[in-house]
């Protein structure tokens, strides 16, 4: 699964899913059922950059036990408010700076996609936690993959490729990966939410 990389820069028994389009900057890419690894289990991840160099992904489905007001204010240095009562989440397991997905590309260091914007420099978060009245999420933490790992992922089903909207990058539903896969497979989506049809309907076996 994703490694925390620091060189790259940043079977399914129900169905065969349709890989689509390559993995490419502004999509979602949504953990199938089987893929355990406990850092993407049931996630759905925006990818901020994919290149020849790898990936850098963002997490949008697992949100701290904190705002991001509060953590803010507990940290060194900081002097400017923070008026985002939204939470912080974690957007993977390798450790990296504060990083925000907005919508203001004159504060951004990539523009992802139309109406999408990444952040990282101090200097721009600090300005959209103290003025930015448009939607952003904020996150601690990220997911990299090295050059080439993710599609070789893909290839095996461990992912499912969707393009990203504001309502996935900026919603706040608990059900976000459930609703994606719902969407994606409702067969597959009932029997995650009720195991027992496998018993229970032997055509889905």
């Amino acid at each position: 699964m994703g490694v925390c990389d620091e060189s790259s820069a940043y079977l399914n028994p129900i169905a065969r899913y349709d890989r689509g389009m390559p993995p490419h900057r502004g999509q979602l890419i949504i953990a199938l059922p089987d893929l355990v690894d406990p850092n993407f289990h049931q996630t759905a991840t925006v990818l901020v950059e994919h290149n020849e160099s790898g990936t850098l992904g963002l997490t949008l489905n697992r949100p701290a036990a904190t705002t991001m007001k509060e953590a803010w204010e507990q940290l060194d240095g900081v002097t400017s408010p923070c008026h985002h009562t939204g939470l912080l989440h974690i957007g993977g397991p390798c450790p990296g700076p504060l990083m925000v997905l907005h919508t203001r590309p004159e504060r951004a260091q990539i523009v992802v996609h139309d109406g999408l914007c990444f952040s990282s420099e101090p200097e721009d978060i600090a300005w959209l936690l103290e003025h930015n009245d448009e939607p952003m999420k904020c996150f601690a933490n990220y997911s990299s993959w090295g050059p080439g790992q993710l599609e070789t992922e893909i290839e095996r089903e461990s992912w499912i490729i969707r393009e990203a909207t504001a309502a996935h990058v900026f919603g706040t539903s608990p059900r976000l990966w459930y609703d994606l896969l719902r969407q994606i497979n409702p067969s597959q989506a009932a029997i995650v939410n009720n195991p027992s049809l496998l018993d229970s309907d032997p055509s889905l076996n």
